[in-house]
Formats: structure tokens, C-alpha cells, sequence
């Protein structure tokens, strides 16, 4: 006779989360298709403008473009397809290097202002 297990009353915690996680991950990614709609859209040009609307718009426009930022959206891809899903890398080396040059820097700044104080009798 074969033993059967009983199965589990509840979820586990970690499966839980990924489940929120995956929930959360497909909700933003429908809120970006939105929002790459949006942009792909654009806002409508009105016609019929007044001569003093049309000069308040021209200058307007060139203080508006400064801030206008064109994203490449014809290639179909969403933001998320173009970065790979990997884990990050530890960053132990980097660290270590950035105190160590840390540390140099501070023995030089050191050393300067002791030959400073010395040579000029402070």
C-alpha cells in the first residue's frame, strides 16, 4: 500500500509573498501599457485659437520643451523586456576597493595638513 501525505492547511509565508509580488508585478505592468498608450497618443491640437491664445501658446511652448523628454516607443518593447531578470551581484570587491582608496585619501589629506602646519607655523 502506497502512503499518501496529507496536504498542507495553509500557504507557506514565502509563497505568499511571491504571490503579492507577481500580483504587484502584473498590476504595474498594465499600468505602464496604459501609460505607454498615453504617451503614444498625444494630446490633441486645438484648432481654433485667438490671435493673443496663439502668442501666449508659442511662448509657452518654448518654455515647455525644455522639459520634454522623447522616449524611443517605436520599437515595441515594454521598459521591462529590455533588462535582464538576474540577481545582483554582491558588491564585497567594490566595497573593499572604495575603502581602501578611502583610507589612502585620508592619509594624504592627513599628511598635507601636517606639512601645512608645519611649514607655516600655525
Amino acid at each position: 500500500m502506497a502512503m499518501f501525505r496529507r496536504p498542507r492547511k495553509s500557504t507557506p509565508p514565502l509563497r505568499h509573498k511571491q504571490q503579492e509580488i507577481a500580483r504587484q508585478e502584473a498590476e504595474l505592468r498594465d499600468k505602464l501599457d496604459r501609460l505607454e498608450r498615453m504617451v503614444t497618443k498625444g494630446r490633441p491640437i486645438p484648432q481654433n485659437r485667438s490671435r493673443a491664445q496663439e502668442e501666449r501658446g508659442i511662448r509657452a511652448d518654448k518654455i515647455e520643451k525644455r522639459f520634454q523628454v522623447s522616449l524611443p516607443l517605436d520599437g515595441g518593447h515594454s521598459f521591462e523586456a529590455s533588462r535582464p531578470a538576474r540577481r545582483q551581484r554582491a558588491l564585497r570587491k567594490e566595497r573593499r576597493e572604495g575603502r581602501v582608496i578611502f583610507l589612502l585619501l585620508l592619509t594624504a589629506l592627513a599628511a598635507a595638513v601636517m606639512w601645512l602646519i608645519s611649514h607655516l607655523h600655525l
